[in-house]
């Protein structure tokens, strides 16, 4: 009787693409994140095309939810600094012409 037959591993761009996802939105304010959207996205679409393995489908399906969250939350930290920077320099020009 042969052995059973093995998998592909999940190819590396897979990998790669769900530890940027975890890196974008655990460390680094989601700036990874719209890479590992990209990069996850990228691979779902080589493995319906078959030209990655079907073992990485998994860890591009968890990038690329990942790397949405992220860039989520990427544009949440971009409007605050916007709004909340926007208004600390109003109110410090307004500060500066009342004296």
């Amino acid at each position: 009787m042969p052995p059973p037959a093995t998998a592909a591993p999940a190819s590396s761009q897979a990998i790669t693409a769900l530890v940027l996802g975890v890196l974008g939105v655990l460390c680094t304010y989601g700036i990874l994140s719209p890479f590992a959207w990209y990069l996850g996205n990228q691979e779902l679409k080589a493995v319906r095309e078959g030209r990655s393995p079907a073992t990485g489908e998994g860890y591009a399906t968890a990038a690329k939810i990942l790397g949405i969250i992220g860039t989520i939350y990427l544009g949440l930290v971009i409007l605050w600094i916007v709004v909340f920077g926007g208004l600390a320099v109003v109110s410090g020009m307004m500060s500066g012409m009342s004296h």
